[in-house]
């Protein structure tokens, strides 16, 4: 688990980047400055980890975009303490990112694989995470309610069972719809059975699936 200097003055340059395509959360751009993100990649790749894109890791998915991740991370308004869930660990990049922030953070991982490994990224890292191996579809109702919950995956709707895991004030972020091309959205529990929704701009996700994938 190494950083260099070389790493650290890319991070640097990612976070102008970001500044520039319009990230203001300085929280966000503070933990994407700190938490380096060539670990959650093939150590050969240092030079793509920070490069404003998506990469892929193993089963078939990807390491999300860093200004996907500030974009997500920023409509969600983590504040220390709030305990967020995560839907669809992948890496482990998002989740050390919302730790990093001082969130409490469950994320749920339907791969076994990519269970595993991410674990074994953040276990040097000295973040807190709670990892589960299971379908992001029933949330983790016993570890609720949640001030935030961030899916990252496309969903072709909601799941009710976490709009049901949402405290009252709490927002869930998710990239939202079936086709190519998904509607970043944020509903915001309003009451008991109340929500606002809100859209943010399009994203392209790897498809939210139900069920575990034991490899």
């Amino acid at each position: 688990m190494t950083d260099s200097f070389e790493a650290k003055g890319l991070r640097e340059k990612l976070v102008e980047g970001l500044r520039q395509k319009g990230i203001t959360d300085e929280e966000v751009l503070r933990a994407i400055r700190t938490v380096p993100r060539h670990l959650f990649m093939d150590p050969a790749f240092l030079h793509h980890a920070y490069a404003d894109k998506a990469f892929p890791i193993a089963a078939g998915q990807t390491i999300s975009q860093p200004y996907t991740v500030a974009v997500m991370t920023s409509l969600l308004k983590v504040r220390k303490r709030d305990k967020i869930l995560e839907i669809g660990t992948g890496s482990g990049y998002q989740a050390a990112i919302l730790a990093e922030m001082g969130a409490r953070v469950y994320t749920i991982e339907r791969c076994r694989e990519l269970y595993l490994k991410a674990q074994q990224t953040i276990a040097g890292m000295g973040y807190n995470i709670h990892f589960f191996y299971g379908d992001g579809y029933e949330g983790k109702k016993e570890y609720g309610p949640y001030d935030g919950i961030i899916i990252t995956a496309a969903a072709p709707e909601i799941p009710v069972k976490l709009l049901e895991q949402l405290k009252t004030g709490g927002r869930l972020v998710v990239p939202l719809g079936s086709g190519d091309v998904q509607i970043m959205t944020v509903a915001e529990r309003t009451g008991q059975d109340s929500y606002d929704y809100s859209s943010h701009g399009t994203f392209v996700f790897v498809p939210m699936l139900r069920g575990t994938v034991n490899g």
